[in-house]
């Protein structure tokens, strides 16, 4: 195996250890040592790859948002290619992709319940508009461009839209019946999103 690829296959086993153990114990019961023991390399590896503690964690955290988003990109996509309504293909999709993924215990605890603790609100925040806000700035355009909502301008309710998305998210980690919370909350999201919709 090349040098690159090793390092590659390292980082790889690091990440998959560190999200385990930050969804099993939290970041703070996690120790760099348990981590490297956990992937089965030595802990200067670790800091090889990750300057410290936190950098693996943002690592981690990237990885899942980057999952998420790309996993909502896909089915945005895939439903356009059936016809339909185009409300029911970008928004529905889009939204049920990411409320399937708040049942996930790594993005509960990973992405919405620890990230802001262990990064701080502002930067947990840019990692929300770095994932998301492209993403729903394209729905939004495509929803104009259709008439399916009323001529406004872009970025103020792309910033809505993320708020109600992410503190949707919230809720359902933080719920004692997260199936229950999710269906919900699901429920709630369409009748406040179809309140955008131009009545035909």
């Amino acid at each position: 195996m090349k040098k690159a690829e090793q390092s590659e296959a390292t980082r790889a086993v690091l990440l998959q250890a560190a999200r385990e153990l930050f969804t099993e114990r939290g970041y703070a019961d996690t120790g760099t040592e348990d981590i490297a023991q956990r992937a089965g390399v030595t802990r200067g590896a670790l800091y090889y790859q990750f300057r410290d503690k936190p950098g693996l964690f943002r690592a981690v955290l990237e990885d899942l948002n980057l999952n998420i988003s790309t996993q909502v990109v896909s089915a945005m996509q895939a439903n356009q290619e059936e016809p339909g309504d185009l409300w029911d293909l970008l928004v529905n999709a889009g939204r049920e992709v990411y409320l399937d993924a708040c049942l996930d215990p790594a993005f509960q605890r990973i992405v919405l319940i620890e990230a802001a603790t262990v990064l701080g609100w502002e930067e947990k925040r840019a990692e929300d508009e770095k994932y998301g806000l492209g993403i729903i700035r394209g729905m939004i355009h495509a929803l104009l461009e259709a008439g399916l909502i009323a001529p406004q301008p872009v970025e103020p309710l792309a910033h809505l839209v993320l708020s109600a998305i992410t503190d949707a998210a919230m809720y359902i980690a933080r719920a004692d019946d997260i199936p229950a919370a999710r269906k919900e909350m699901g429920a709630s999201l369409e009748r406040l999103f179809s309140g955008l919709r131009v009545k035909s």
